[in-house]
Formats: structure tokens, sequence, C-alpha cells
């Protein structure tokens, strides 16, 4: 078996949708087929690819290969996958109605909520760690956790624990000076929306999130296990058979910063609502959400160009301009995205890893950025 440490390594930074949407006929259909397929036919490719794209109330989704290799089942818009750094918006939506309701601020340190944090992170605030212009060491970077993962990757870590992975490492800049993606912001996030609530991380997604966006099937696993229907995530190496690595690592090793799952579904609802406009928070946060910073990418890159704002990314591509993230893990690799007035939006899912900065995939992932592309342009056609 291959180590689920090696494949951790480069984890970044992971029928019609319910409702009353009608079918879509896209208007770059045979592109996208094509894009697709080609997609899932390359030396190293994943398995399987799902798409979404909705304009208004019409939905069209398009589909190549298998979520189970095994049995050769075809993925489904209600099968649930593993949303790896794309969890990242979680953190900001929850973090932003905190901002919005007064009870947190988004230029106060951080360590004035939780002084139990590093007296060094002293001068880092929650928009910093929003926009990954903190500073914070990357503590999915630290030995200790590369050490663990060798040992036992399905062993759980309480989240002030992975905190502690870094605690002792300086910070990589000064706050605020550059741009540079650490998954150890989100961690920072979700700890300060605990302490704003008083509950749980969990408890504030369900009452700030997923009850106001009416997501069902959406959640933060603390195990490893993935509820059923679910969407198996491959490691990829020909001739090789495809190694299963959908239950390899426990979700409590990732929390705020990627241990989230979701279905096509609900992906694409969160996202209109998330980035589509204020719905879970007010005009002056949404404001300072879409102060961007030109050159900021999320981790893998997403479309065009790409720029950092708080916990969401735009991407200027040759067809316009979409809001989103994307995300990667052993196994998934997610984007998602919708127009600034979320009328239109797409999610574009695979089931294996896939990123520009692990060596042999680069032509694959190039090949996946170009899915992404299409699907925008079907999505911004008026």
């Amino acid at each position: 078996m291959r180590s689920a440490a090696l494949v951790f390594l480069s984890l970044a930074g992971l029928a019609l949708l319910p409702g009353s949407a009608a079918a879509l006929s896209l208007p770059d259909s045979a592109r996208i087929d094509s894009a697709v397929k080609n997609l899932v036919r390359m030396k190293g490719g994943p398995p399987g690819v799902f798409v979404v794209v909705q304009r208004g109330d019409e939905v069209g989704l398009r589909t190549a290969g298998v979520a189970n290799v095994r049995t050769r089942a075809r993925w489904k818009a209600s099968d649930h996958m593993r949303l790896a750094s794309f969890a990242k918006t979680f953190s900001g939506a929850t973090s932003l109605a905190l901002v919005s309701q007064g009870l947190l601020n988004l230029d106060e340190p951080i360590t004035v909520k939780r002084p139990d944090l590093p007296a060094a992170w002293s001068g880092v605030t929650l928009r910093q760690a929003l926009n990954h212009t903190s500073g914070l060491p990357n503590y999915t970077e630290a030995r200790e956790l590369q050490s663990r993962l060798q040992r036992d990757p399905r062993s759980p870590l309480p989240p002030r624990e992975l905190v502690d992975l870094v605690a002792d490492e300086p910070l990589q800049f000064a706050p605020g000076t550059r741009y540079r993606y650490s998954n150890t912001d989100n961690i920072v996030v979700g700890l300060l929306v605990e302490e704003a609530t008083g509950g749980s991380y969990d408890a504030a997604l369900q009452s700030l999130v997923f009850g106001p966006l009416g997501l069902t099937q959406t959640s933060l696993p603390a195990g490893f296990r993935m509820p059923a229907p679910y969407v198996h995530g491959y490691d990829v190496q020909p001739p090789a058979a495809p190694q299963d690595l959908s239950t390899v690592i426990s979700q409590s090793l990732l929390w705020a910063a990627g241990g989230m799952i979701s279905t096509p579904s609900e992906l694409n609802t969160f996202i209109r609502g998330y980035a589509g406009g204020p719905r879970l928070f007010n005009d002056a946060v949404r404001a300072q959400q879409l102060d961007f910073i030109p050159g900021g990418r999320s981790q893998p890159p997403g479309p065009g160009k790409n720029s950092a704002g708080l916990a969401l990314f735009r991407y200027e591509t040759r067809c316009g301009t979409v809001f989103g993230h994307t995300g990667n893990l052993p196994g998934y690799t997610q984007f998602a995205a919708t127009s600034p007035d979320g009328a239109s939006s797409v999610v574009v899912s695979v089931n294996e890893q896939l990123s520009p900065d692990i060596e042999g995939k680069e032509r694959v992932f190039a090949a996946l950025r170009r899915v992404y592309e299409l699907a925008v342009c079907s999505a911004l056609v008026r």
C-alpha cells in the first residue's frame, strides 16, 4: 500500500439536481463532453469526473468515467465526496457571518479571542488568516504530522493540537506583507468561531451555513469513514491499479482547513449562496470579502487569472469573472465557482488528487483546468 504520508504531502492547502431546476442544453456541450472524456482517458487521469453548470433555474450535468472502480458505478449528483481545501470557504462563511453579527472583528488580533495561541502570533488578524497573508507556518508540512501519517493516518487529533504542531516555529513573514497559502490559517479561523459562539465549530456550521442554505448532506466528520453513497477517491499511478484512498486519513487532521464532505448538488447550492451575494452576511462584510490580492492563487490554481479575497478567490477567465475556490487531497480535487450575482455557477469534481505541483500530473491537471474554463464559459453565456 502506498504511504498515506506521501499522498498527503501534496494536500493544498481536495440525475438532475433536486428542486424545480429545468434541464439545460449547454452551449459548449460537445466541447465539454470531449474534454471530460479526454481527461479520464489520459494516462494517470482520474477514474471519473462530474460537472455541474447552472444558469438561473436551469441545470446541465456532464460526467465521464466512474465513481467506483470496482463496481463501475457512475457518479451521481447526490453522491458524497470529500471537499478538500474547498472546506475553507465554509470557515469563511461562518466567520464572516459572525463578523456581520459583531461577534468577530476582521482586524482584531487572533490572540485576543484565543490567548492560548502562541504569543508570536499576536500580530496576526482574522482578516490575514482568511486571505492567507498571516505568515502562519503551515501545519501540514510539519515533520511530526508526516510521521504520524506514516504510523497511523486514521488516528484522530483535536484541532488545538494541530496548531501545536507548528506552535514553536517562527512566522514565515511579517503579517500582512506577503501572500502565502497556509492550512493553519483556517484551523485558527475555526478556533475563533468556537470562541465567538461558545460552542463547537460543527454547531456554528449548522446554524450559520447549513440551516440558512438548506444543506442536509454536507458535514464535517471527525473520523475516516464516508456516508453512503459516496464517490471513491483514488491514487492513480499506471501501470499499477488505482488505489482507493477514500478512507485512508482521519478528517480530524484537516478539520476546518479541508475535512468537509458534501455532494455535487449541495456544493453547487453552497457556492451560489456564499459567493454569489450577501445571503449569509451583510453588504459591508461582503465588500471586504471581495477586496482581492492580485496573484494570490488557490491550491491548486483555478481557471484564468487568480486573486485572493477572504476565504474566496476571483478567477478572471476569457469568458468573464467568477468567484470560488479549489481544493485537493488524497483521492479528490474540487472546483466550484459562481458569477458575482449568483445567477450562474459551476462545480467540477474528480476522484483523484491533481495539481501542477504533483510530479507526473502536470499534463493531467492542465486538462482538468481546461474543463474548469469550459464549464465557466458555458455558465456565463447569456
